[in-house]
């Protein structure tokens, strides 16, 4: 049998293979947490009210997204420098996302250029953070689709970098700066510095911010880096508009908790919001998009409205389906996997939380995803 039965067992595998600046780049969030926290918390919320005798031998958990038809409710959410964590992790991720017929969104604070990940998984996804510069804006769009994408994603709640006082305590930076501290912790995990530092660096060179804006960024370990990340406290509606404008394919904002601003995105015509508080690595303490997600939807009209944070078991994914979520995005266990073994990791975790969906679909007494709905939820 497996060791990896649930999403979980991922996590404390890549705590034990990777330096701890590193996994807590991945694991942590700004200031105090409490966000992270409540993303989990919340779940306890509601219990579940299961009926029986339904006759569910024929269960799909498929799912119809913007057009198109999933394998499950899920994908796999942006998230940056993921190749510095995993060898070719971004690779990983889409590679994985493809097997499974599920979204995968590539993260503008990626470390693989974009073409090569769309090469890769024509049905991927690209998620900007943009500044609020029209020029920028514009040729990074422009960059995007010509690349080929169908699907791109703005990321909204980036306005300030965050407070990510627990990174700088365990020694990771953006740059990435190599100090005693540093160089001890790659010294005694030298399973990740020959299998993907020294492995990157030999077949790709030093990892640069690729995606960032239309043309490549600085390397990760440059004294300008953070130079890179631009005016984007100066981004607001108009620019959206300019997007949606200029944009052709389907437009998702994501970061969004307000009702009154999903309301907004879709007066401007976008095709769907993911709420999101960042994984608790913005603003600590904004709450979880649980908790905001039933007075979305009730504004959103026909738009779709989307969820991530904290989802971890097939019970969390249902409890967001019955609240009126159209779909449901996973981050720090899919990069786990990848860290513990590549594509073929991911693939795995993929499988778990699939086979999950689908035993716990036919324990409610449901045969399909459409028949999820609040009354299947009690609070406590």
């Amino acid at each position: 049998m497996s060791r990896y039965l649930c999403l979980d067992d991922f996590e404390a595998a890549a705590k034990s293979r990777l330096p701890h600046p590193l996994f807590t780049y991945i694991s942590s969030a700004a200031e105090t947490s409490s966000s992270l926290r409540d993303n989990r918390d919340v779940f306890g919320k509601w219990g579940f009210v299961p009926r029986v005798l339904r006759g569910v031998s024929g269960r799909s958990i498929s799912c119809d997204l913007l057009g198109k038809t999933y394998d499950a409710p899920f994908g796999i959410a942006p998230m940056g420098i993921s190749a510095l964590m995993a060898y070719y992790g971004d690779d990983a991720l889409t590679r994985a996302a493809a097997s499974h017929n599920i979204p995968m969104v590539l993260s503008g604070s990626s470390l693989t250029p974009m073409e090569a990940v769309f090469e890769a998984n024509r049905d991927s996804w690209f998620q900007a953070y943009l500044p609020g510069e029209d020029d920028k804006i514009l040729a990074l769009v422009n960059r995007v689709k010509r690349t080929g994408f169908k699907t791109l994603v703005l990321t909204v709640d980036t306005a300030v970098l965050a407070n990510r006082e627990n990174n700088l305590r365990a020694g990771f930076s953006t740059p990435l700066r190599l100090t005693p501290k540093t160089l001890w912790q790659f010294a005694t995990h030298p399973r990740w510095v020959l299998g993907t530092f020294a492995r990157t660096l030999m077949t790709k060179g030093m990892p640069h911010f690729e995606n960032s804006y239309a043309t490549r960024g600085a390397p990760i370990m440059a004294r300008n880096v953070m130079r890179d990340f631009g005016r984007k406290d100066h981004l607001n509606w108009d620019h959206l508009r300019l997007i949606r404008d200029h944009w052709q394919g389907k437009l998702i904002v994501k970061g969004v908790l307000a009702a009154a601003d999903v309301g907004e995105v879709a007066k401007v015509g976008c095709d769907a919001v993911v709420l999101s508080n960042h994984g608790g690595r913005q603003l600590d303490g904004a709450i979880s998009p649980m908790r905001v997600l039933p007075n979305a939807v009730s504004v959103a009209g026909n738009m779709p409205v989307m969820v991530d944070g904290g989802f971890r078991r097939e019970t969390d994914i249902l409890k967001a389906l019955a609240l009126g979520a159209a779909f449901v995005f996973v981050g720090r266990p899919f990069l786990y996997a990848a860290v513990v073994d590549g594509e073929r990791g991911v693939s795995q975790a993929v499988e778990i939380l699939k086979s999950e969906l689908h035993r716990d679909l036919g324990l409610l007494g449901k045969t399909t995803l459409s028949e999820i709905e609040a009354d299947i939820l009690m609070t406590h």
